[in-house]
């Protein structure tokens, strides 16, 4: 064999490419949409429009962060968005009640980590079907969010709970707001966890072959409901974007929820089978389903339409994991 050959044989395959890099396929998938809106609207490389694009991303991206630490374990939760607008409900119930800002954000935030643990031990303790469980979580809060909001919205005028919609400019004219630095916080801070820590390297390997990382002394119980608990946390977080985003508190808001942050994880390249991707790609997995829908209604196409042209991507992005695995 030559030397030739040899250094043939060692160049990864596109599949192993894509199985190294993940997020790689999203950014460059991000960067064709925003050429391919940019040279068909005179609008969309506005600052205005830009800012409000991943104003728009802010809630279903850090719904979507969540998501991702549970599907990187093979789980799956259909209850985050529900979760979400019940910590919503909490936070604005507690302070049109008369408690302070800060305590009603905590007991908000408390109470979708109270909904992540229980979900995480029937997971880990009774060893149901993340599917099923999440799906019943999912009847069970979406029913108790609108007994708590008693059939209508709950109105906030300031505070705190709207805080993180404050926009600021910086250079003078770039439109930025704390939920935006908030978001792009945490997922600095996630991925640090994920690549740096030795809690991220158990969930990768929980994922990946939970057999295998119980026999090589990993508590594999302990690591998921661990994920839950964090998700839990996150998406109380997710309830104070939603507020900064919009301050009134509805219990019929954000009904696909799940299933967005779902199509945001995807399109960021981590596998539904778990034990692969990153939250790098997630974010540029929301970012592509807000720059996709502002495109596509400043060229005029129906919402319908909209979501046709999401599902596809959603198939493409499954296919081409299934295809990176064979290649592997």
């Amino acid at each position: 064999m030559t030397a030739f050959e040899i250094r043939s044989n060692d160049r990864p395959s596109l599949g192993e490419f894509f199985l190294r890099a993940p997020a790689v396929g999203p950014a460059l998938a991000l960067v064709v949409a925003i050429v391919v809106f940019s040279l068909g609207t005179d609008t969309f490389l506005n600052l205005d429009n830009l800012s409000l694009v991943v104003q728009q991303s802010l809630v279903i991206g850090t719904l979507a962060l969540g998501q991702t630490l549970i599907i990187l374990t093979a789980g799956i939760d259909l209850a985050n968005a529900a979760a979400m607008v019940l910590g919503t409900l909490i936070m604005a119930k507690l302070f049109v009640g008369g408690v302070d800002g800060f305590f009603a954000l905590l007991l908000g935030i408390a109470a979708t980590v109270v909904l992540g643990t229980v979900t995480g031990s029937l997971v880990t303790r009774i060893k149901l079907p993340p599917f099923i469980v999440t799906l019943g979580m999912l009847t069970m809060l979406t029913a108790t969010a609108k007994l708590v909001a008693g059939g209508q919205g709950v109105q906030i005028d300031s505070g705190l709970l709207t805080w993180l919609g404050t926009r600021r400019y910086l250079f003078g004219g770039i439109p930025v707001t704390y939920g935006m630095t908030l978001a792009l916080l945490m997922y600095l801070g996630m991925w640090y966890a994920l690549t740096k820590t030795a809690w991220g390297k158990h969930v990768y390997a929980v994922g990946n072959a939970p057999e295998s990382a119980r026999l090589s002394g990993i508590k594999v119980k302990r690591t998921i409901l661990s994920v839950y608990v964090v998700a839990g946390v996150i998406f109380g977080i997710a309830a104070w974007q939603a507020l900064g985003r919009v301050p009134n508190a509805d219990p019929n808001a954000f009904q696909l929820g799940n299933l967005d942050s779902i199509t945001a994880v995807v399109l960021g390249g981590t596998s539904l089978f778990g034990g692969r991707g990153s939250v790098i790609g997630t974010m540029l997995g929301a970012l592509i389903v807000a720059v996709l829908r502002s495109g596509l209604t400043q060229l005029g196409v129906d919402a319908l339409y909209q979501d046709v042209a999401t599902g596809a991507l959603v198939i493409a992005a499954v296919a081409v994991d299934r295809f990176a695995r064979r290649q592997r």
